[in-house]
Order: structure tokens, then C-alpha cells, then sequence
């Protein structure tokens, strides 16, 4: 087998998780998504902005990215 540029593509299958939240921090997050969609134009569900809000919070998490390596 060739030794290709590209590796192998890591898993893209999104794993489902269900979670509460208690009214404060749901209206917060509506909150958010209200201001999502007025500054980009563009309303998007809680469901598509939660995940790419927790990536960006562990992704901003210094201490985090030094323990995982």
C-alpha cells in the first residue's frame, strides 16, 4: 500500500447525548442563540450551537490542552 498525504479520516459519526439544564441556563442559552442569530443573520437550533459552544470552551481551555498531551 502507497504511503498516502492524507491519513485516514477519523470517525464522523456524532454520538447523541441527552442532558438538563436547569430554566436559568436554558433561557441563557436561548439568550445566546437570539444573539447568534441577530449578529450572523441566521437562526440555528440549540441543538447545532451547543456542540460548537462546549468545542470552543474545551478548545479555550488552556489548562485542559496541557493535561491532554
Amino acid at each position: 500500500m502507497a504511503d498516502l498525504k492524507l491519513a485516514r479520516l477519523p470517525d464522523r459519526v456524532p454520538v447523541k447525548l441527552a442532558i438538563a439544564v436547569l430554566p436559568e441556563l436554558h433561557n441563557r442559552l436561548l439568550s445566546y442563540a437570539a444573539a447568534y442569530a441577530e449578529t450572523y443573520q441566521s437562526e440555528e437550533p440549540l441543538s447545532e450551537l451547543i456542540p460548537a459552544m462546549l468545542a470552543a470552551f474545551l478548545d479555550s481551555d488552556r489548562d485542559f490542552a496541557r493535561r491532554a498531551k
